[in-house]
């Protein structure tokens, strides 16, 4: 299975764009569940700490295209350092207002920028491996490999967020996110041979929003994200009902475990189906999985079933990545992705707030049935508008 892997690392420079875009990744994961757990542990109040992550989310949904659209403008390294800067920024003033215990608006305020200032290195990387793979086979395999990465950080990031906050300090947690964003975003920054060539921009619509096919996507990846960002307040709320708070992060460790494991299998083979085939399938199968959640009162049969049910977020998130590099220009490349990273985000802050609502007025257990709406909803709309993502021959090799 591991076969196929071998031969995308070739290259000058390769390994070291890897690597710190795996670091400078970890807070993608840790975020989320960092503020929620040191918001609801100083005011007891979960729809406070969904509504802060929320607007994290919701601010890095709006930037992340403007940010990309400047990476593809005057190149990666020009940009990453500066917003690693102020990110940095954000991430201090949200721990000092919170230690300080000063007006609930500041804490928004810190949220805002701390989301604004994100930038999707998802985006980066796999920009960097459209230059070095585009155009060949290796290229799927490289995407499989990046959402392999996404789950090993999801894997470890809530685990480990949940372990520092909980058995350390509130704020400890956040700390060591602030530090992974910082050390890998510089030396991302740093590797500029690897980085994609400054292009000029030759879309006649301006932006990739506006191609049908990515509108379509970033629809299905918007309710794809509020399953995600709702599964994850609630799990935390439904490990406390259960008496295990710190149980919280290995629950979410199973579900971005499942979607691992797929990702190395699903990467590892050619396929005869189309990407569009395998698109639509996969968020089938996605919705199908997370049909046991609402029906489970057990922890660890919760994890089992969470296991299962991210089987299906990294072929889903691998064809859609695919899709996008097919059906945008080369100009836009960074912010095409993005906007597959922004619509998520988005899904991610409804899905957050949505979530925290709902788990205060019904329990956790009851609000895991929003998570299965969205996903119902994505496979409506991706199977409705598949039409959409129908590529040229030329452009999309069914074995690909």
């Amino acid at each position: 299975m591991l076969g196929p892997y071998r031969g995308i690392f070739d290259g000058p420079g390769v390994k070291g764009f890897v690597l710190a875009g795996f670091v400078g990744r970890m807070p993608m994961s840790m975020l989320g569940i960092g503020i929620v757990l040191l918001i609801s542990t100083l005011t007891g109040s979960y729809a406070t700490a969904g509504a802060v992550a929320a607007s994290t989310n919701v601010a890095y949904a709006f930037a992340a295209p403007l940010t990309s659209r400047l990476a593809d403008r005057f190149g990666q390294s020009r940009v990453i350092t500066p917003f690693a800067v102020l990110n940095a920024l954000g991430l201090a003033s949200l721990m000092l207002c919170t230690a300080f215990e000063l007006s609930e608006w500041t804490l928004y305020a810190s949220g805002l920028l701390i989301g604004a200032t994100s930038m999707s290195i998802g985006s980066l990387v796999r920009a960097r491996w459209t230059v070095i793979h585009g155009g060949t086979s290796r290229l799927h395999t490289a995407f499989a490999f990046e959402s392999v990465v996404d789950e090993v950080v999801f894997v470890t990031g809530p685990a480990l967020v949940t372990v520092l906050a909980t058995g350390v300090n509130p704020y400890a947690g956040l700390i060591v996110a602030l530090i992974c964003m910082f050390a890998g975003c510089l030396v991302l920054a740093a590797q500029r041979r690897t980085q994609p060539p400054v292009q000029e921009v030759k879309s006649a619509s301006g932006t990739p929003i506006l191609i049908p096919g990515i509108a379509l996507l970033s629809c299905v990846y918007l309710a794809l994200g509020a399953v995600f960002g709702s599964v994850d307040l609630i799990t935390v709320a439904f490990a406390e009902e259960q008496g295990v708070k710190a149980a919280s992060g290995f629950l979410l460790a199973s579900f971005a475990g499942g979607s691992m494991v797929s990702g190395l299998w699903f990467g590892s083979r050619h396929w005869r189906i189309s990407l569009r085939g395998r698109f639509v399938r996969a968020l089938g199968v996605f919705v199908v999985g997370l049909l046991p959640i609402t029906f489970i009162g057990d922890v660890w049969v919760m994890a089992v079933a969470l296991f299962v049910a991210g089987f299906a977020i990294s072929p889903t998130l691998i064809t859609g990545f695919s899709l996008t590099e097919r059906l945008v220009p080369p100009s836009l490349l960074t912010e095409g992705m993005a906007w597959i990273s922004t619509s998520i985000g988005f899904g991610v802050a409804a899905g957050a707030w949505a979530g925290g609502r709902l788990t205060e007025a019904y329990g956790a257990s009851n609000a895991y049935t929003f998570a299965l709406g969205a996903a119902a909803l994505a496979v409506v709309v991706g199977i409705g508008g598949s039409g959409l993502l129908r590529l040229p021959e030329a452009s999309s090799p069914a074995k690909s």
